[in-house]
Formats: structure tokens, sequence, C-alpha cells
């Protein structure tokens, strides 16, 4: 039996990557795509083989052949089309950042587990295989103690601020409270604070962020620096920029038995290479690069998640968490301060 799917939202990622995903996943069905203008959700449903075009969430989620959507609105929109389609019991599977609150987080939790629906983010990192490979070796303990690690994911064309100033229907993007309070870090950190929390099996506890914006006159940053400390004693650093013309997309993990690098593969698609250099495991992988075939597994993990009843691969706790930790970089660099962070009031 295949899985219903709608899109909520026929924007650019949906159309690159969010589409082409569903239909290359085993067992999964477009059924419906929504968006504010029916002239687009035509030429979106035609292009990509849609059954049935709508201009109304509310469309969408009375269509009984839907059993779960996938949420690539823009952000301030999330925690309510989440709250709509869980109430319409349909499963939810929500693009990052999941809500631009940890309050508004915590409630789609809530209201995803009392409707009886799954809630799953699209942090495709965790189902890259080399990243998976270094998670399995980390809690093997391959590296030892884990003392560092660092993930840095940037872009830009010259170095400039904003060369590419988003407009038209990406406007949103520019405007704080639409996009969640950050830029660089809602645009590109997040997948770096997920992919740690998910190679490390760690929580971050305390986090010191400095930025080059954050400020009355610039409340949106182009570029983030932050420094971490996990729950159990690692350190962390993480960069994400639009200003990197030359960005080393890396993720490194070091330990007191040896070391992981993931060259060129901190970007959420598949790419790079995985290097293991320790005491007992030495080996260099390569990831040719496929920028859809992540979304595709995530869809599938999302899939046999509902199937077999249990969390998916990235649960609306992790999304949570992630959502945490860049609120609290928003007010570390606001503020110039360290910031600690509290246990989630709600739990996996």
């Amino acid at each position: 039996m295949s899985f219903g799917w709608a899109i909520i939202s026929a924007g650019d990622f949906a159309d690159s990557r969010g589409a082409p995903a569903i239909n290359q996943a085993q067992g999964a069905e477009l059924v419906a795509v929504s968006s504010r203008d029916q002239g687009r959700s035509d030429i979106f449903a035609e292009k990509h083989g849609a059954k049935a075009a709508y201009a109304s969430v509310e469309d969408v989620l009375s269509d009984s052949r839907v059993d779960a959507v996938y949420i690539t609105s823009p952000n301030h929109l999330h925690t309510l089309y989440t709250t709509m389609a869980a109430n319409a019991g349909k499963h939810v599977l929500v693009e990052k950042p999941m809500s631009l609150t940890v309050s508004e987080g915590v409630e789609m939790v809530k209201v995803c587990r009392e409707r009886g629906v799954k809630l799953g983010v699209g942090f495709h990192l965790r189902h890259h295989p080399g990243h998976i490979e270094a998670r399995r070796l980390v809690a093997d303990g391959t590296l030892g103690t884990i003392a560092l690690a660092r993930a840095q994911l940037g872009s830009g064309d010259r170095g400039e601020v904003r060369p590419e100033p988003r407009a038209g229907l990406r406007d949103w993007w520019t405007q704080p409270e639409l996009v969640g309070g950050a830029f660089a870090t809602i645009a590109l950190g997040v997948h770096c604070i997920d992919d740690l929390h998910f190679i490390l099996g760690q929580r971050v506890v305390e986090i010191a962020a400095i930025t080059d914006g954050h400020t009355a006159e610039r409340p949106l940053e182009d570029l983030a620096t932050m420094c971490l400390r996990y729950d159990q004693g690692t350190i962390g650093t993480i960069i994400c920029s639009l200003r990197l013309p030359d960005s080393q997309n890396d993720v490194a993990i070091y330990g007191s038995d040896g070391k992981i690098v993931l060259s060129g593969a901190s970007w959420p698609r598949l790419e790079g290479e995985l290097r293991v250099s320790s005491e007992t495991v030495n080996t260099t992988v390569a990831y040719e690069r496929d920028g859809v075939v992540l979304v595709t597994w995530n869809v599938e993990d999302f899939q046999r998640a509902m199937a077999e009843d249990r969390e998916p691969a990235a649960s609306g706790i992790d999304g949570l968490k992630a959502v945490q930790v860049t609120v609290g970089m928003v007010e570390s660099a606001t503020t110039g301060r360290t910031v600690k962070l509290d246990l989630l009031p709600v739990q996996a």
C-alpha cells in the first residue's frame, strides 16, 4: 500500500527536492500540493505529477487520500500548519527550523502526541552514510573520549554581505519575526547543530556566539560562530555563513584515540568523503554527489516510522533541540553573554 503525501507550500525547496524526493521514494505517492496561489499550485502539480492542486491548507487536509504532509512553507507558518495537520489526523514532516521558539516547538510535539500522529523534521544529514558511520564509531568508542567536535557550512560568491538579497516570495527571509531571528544560522547552521547532536549523541548545555548581526541596525546575521559545551564534556565549534566563497564544508570529531573528518560533507546532500584515523580503524570512503537522495531517504524513513509506529530518524524532539540551540545563539550574540540551556520540558 502506498503512502499518500501532500506538500504544503510550492516553493523552491519543494520544487527542487521535496517533490522529486517523494516521487523517487519507494511506496510514496504525491497526492496533492497547496499554494496560496491556485495558478502556482496548478503549475507545480502538473510538473511533479500531483493528483490534486489546492489553494488552501484546509482543502489539502480534507483530502482522504493524504496520509502525511510535508510542510515546506515559510518558517513562521510551521507551527500553525503542523497543528492543523495533527488535528486533521495527518502525520507531519516539517522542514527546518521546526519552529521559531522553543515554546512553539513544545506545543507542536504535544499536539502530535495527543493526536497520535508522527512528527519528523527535515534533517537530511541523518541519512548520509558517512554521518551514520561516524555516529556508530563514536558510540562504539573507536575514538575514545571525544574532546572536540566542529562543523562548518558556508557559501557565497564574493564574500560580500548578503550578495544575493532574497526578495519577492522569499522576502520573508529578511524579516526577523518571520524567519526566526537568524539568517545564516537558520539557512545553514541548523544542519550543523543537528549533525553534531546526531553524531555525538550529546546535548548542548552552554553556548557562546559572535555574529556579524544581532544589533539594532543589523538584526540578522550573514556570519555566525558558536562555541558549544555538551553534557558529556565535549566542546564544539560551528561556523556558518553566506559570506564564504571558498568554504571548507567539513565536520570533524577529535577523540583521545583518533579522529573522523567528513570532508565536503556538511551540506544536506550526499557528497564528500569520510576519513577515519584511529588506533583500530583507518579508512577513507568517498560519496558521489546527489542533491535529492538524502531527502528521498528521509521520506522513506518517515514512512517506515509510520508503518512501524516508531519515531523518525529526525524526530520532533530532535527538531526542538536544534531550535533551543538557535534561540540560545541569538540570545548570546545579542547580549554578548554565554547562555546556559536547560532540559527541555518534553523528552523523547
